[in-house]
């Protein structure tokens, strides 16, 4: 199965959201990485046929998604950053729902339902209602709703916003183990979301892809190298100003700095490993690192 994306781009009244788009995904976990605003959530839309392209070809295995009409739709399971529900359904009520919608039999999906709690680890929670749920047992009940139909394309829109990190770690976990004979495309701000599950990265930014490839592809862009150097408390801010900093931590003996840049920026400095963490600071900037913005 192969989803092949042809120079989209989506306008709104003048502003392009998306711009000259061309990508090809087959099976495997691929993630969608960039600043809030960098167009993600509008290319994740048009993939699932609620938006139509201002131009470029959108294809499934040849044929037009928007021709496949519901043929295409039947493949393809998809979760919203945000997603409706009835607050006093309890699970069981909300997942049968959704299938009656998907066209399934009520005897299938009453066992498929209860297969796939069980899979995402919410069997005991069966009668609770949606409102009671926390918001990591509320996304895991939004991936059991887009596995329903046993997808072979599974979208997933920032879904681990919101999360602390026990339940990121359990959901990239339950991703990785979703991935197996099916395209899994997960956007994100967050860089651990796709660190060590994705099988290949697409950097996002101002609506074009930047950069992609695997992980280890993307890290070998980066023309910068990446250094570990102490410096006074006092001179730690005009150092900020003059590189890019990956990270800063206060020490007793002065404030250590991860910099990126390309010559040694100090005799005593100590070259480090580059990360996906300091690529994501080196095309976007200081914005890249905000783990909590709101797309």
């Amino acid at each position: 199965m192969e989803l092949k994306l042809d120079g989209i781009t989506k306008e709104f009244h003048g502003f392009t959201a998306v711009d000259q788009v061309s990508c090809r995904m087959r099976n495997g976990v691929y993630g969608l990485l960039g600043v809030n605003g960098a167009g993600k959530t509008t290319l994740m839309r048009m993939l699932c046929t609620l938006l139509k392209p201002t131009e470029g070809k959108i294809t499934c295995d040849g044929q037009d998604i928007f021709e496949m009409d519901g043929e295409y739709r039947k493949r393809l399971g998809y979760l919203p950053q945000e997603f409706g529900f009835y607050p006093d359904f309890t699970v069981q009520d909300y997942l049968m729902y959704i299938a009656s919608i998907k066209g399934l039999r009520q005897a299938v999906a009453k066992k498929r339902v209860m297969e796939l709690l069980q899979r995402v680890g919410l069997a005991k929670v069966v009668h609770k209602k949606m409102k009671k749920l926390s918001g990591g047992m509320k996304r895991r009940v939004g991936i059991a709703q887009a596995m329903l139909n046993d997808p072979e394309i599974l979208i997933l829109d920032e879904p681990t916003a919101g999360l602390d990190p026990n339940e990121r770690i359990r959901f990239r976990n339950l991703l990785s183990g979703l991935s197996q004979d099916r395209l899994v495309l997960l956007s994100t701000h967050i860089v651990s979301d796709v660190e060590y599950i994705a099988n290949e990265i697409m950097l996002m930014g101002d609506g074009h892809i930047v950069r992609s490839g695997t992980p280890e592809k993307i890290m070998s862009s980066v023309p910068d190298r990446v250094w570990s150097c102490t410096v006074p408390r006092s001179k730690a801010q005009d150092w900020a100003k003059e590189y890019k900093v990956a990270n800063m931590k206060t020490t007793s003996g002065g404030v250590e700095l991860r910099i990126l840049c390309e010559e040694r920026p100090c005799p005593d400095a100590k070259q480090e490993e580059i990360t996906l963490a300091d690529v994501f600071l080196y095309y976007f900037g200081e914005k890249g690192g905000d783990e909590d913005g709101l797309l």
